[in-house]
């Protein structure tokens, strides 16, 4: 009996295990408190309360009142992202069927996660009242540290929890950090520099190319254009950012592949499938504290 493969299924598979293997935002997914449906709807409402703080007790009026007030935050989906590619039968027939399964995997890996990411930092650091500095290279590993602690005592201060505080970094702001810990070796073979944590943040180093304060979304017109840039004049390269994934909301509305053989394309004599990714990325406006972000003068 020959093998009845759901191709649709499968392209799905692929994209979103390599999706996950190699977007460095995608721990952040699952951090809502509660669910946010974008079904029907590209805006969706969130309920932002805010509370007043203790009073004096009389033993003569008893209580004093206090208010409670509740307003709706409004979120709107604005990435709509897409692209179809076609490849011929033969073309894929004569490299023992392993083009296609290559590509998406490549593909994903290479294009899809690093620009999801790179939106998402780009969104975060465009948020109103993120806490922030002065933009400045650090180009020694005691400025990198020195400007780590300041912004782990801003969120302090903030009273932002601090279990569970993600540090992302640049790469050339990890390898200063690398270098600034020495380590004792006894007999091993190998010296292992990379952190995993910092004073308890969780350290995750981020490619410079998809660490950006703004980027710019290609539209794709052409099949030989495509994915993000840096953008022009003001954007910045980030050094790092340090968040509670409390404060970020990542929606996916829409993470699609339809899939045509052959048989059924109306196009061509080939392989088609196409790809749709409508998401965004969100701060809750009560929670913007949650973010610090340091980030170069270029």
């Amino acid at each position: 009996m020959a093998n009845a493969i759901d191709l649709v299924t499968t392209f799905l598979q692929l994209i979103d295990e390599s999706y996950g293997l190699d977007s460095l935002t995608a721990r952040m997914d699952a951090q809502t408190e509660s669910p946010v449906e974008f079904d029907g709807t590209a805006t969706v409402k969130v309920m932002k309360l805010s509370m007043v703080g203790l009073g004096t007790y009389s033993s003569v009026t008893g209580y004093p009142a206090g208010d409670i007030t509740a307003t709706w935050e409004a979120m709107t989906l604005a990435a709509s992202r897409g692209r179809a590619f076609s490849l011929d039968r033969m073309d894929n027939d004569e490299s023992l069927g392993l083009v296609l399964g290559s590509a998406i995997r490549m593909w994903t890996r290479e294009k899809v996660a690093p620009e999801i990411d790179a939106y998402r930092f780009a969104k975060f650091a465009g948020f109103s009242g993120i806490s922030t500095t002065t933009e400045a290279a650090l180009t020694t590993a005691a400025a990198v540290l020195a400007a780590i602690d300041v912004a782990a005592l801003q969120l302090d201060t903030d009273q932002v929890p601090s279990e569970g505080r993600l540090l992302y970094v640049s790469s050339p702001i990890a390898r200063l950090l690398y270098a600034a810990i020495s380590r004792t070796l006894a007999n091993e073979t190998g010296a292992e520099r990379r952190l995993r944590t910092l004073d308890e943040m969780t350290i995750i180093p981020v490619p410079q190319a998809r660490f950006y304060t703004q980027v710019t979304l290609d539209a794709g017109a052409t099949s030989s254009a495509g994915g993000y840039t840096k953008t022009a004049s003001t954007g910045r390269d980030i050094n790092f950012m340090l968040l509670h994934p409390s404060a970020v909301l990542q929606a996916t509305k829409l993470n699609q592949v339809k899939y045509f053989s052959p048989e059924v394309n109306q196009i061509s004599d080939g392989h088609l499938w196409q790809y749709r990714l409508y998401h965004d990325a969100f701060l809750y406006e009560n929670k913007v504290k949650g973010v610090y972000l340091h980030k170069k003068n270029s």
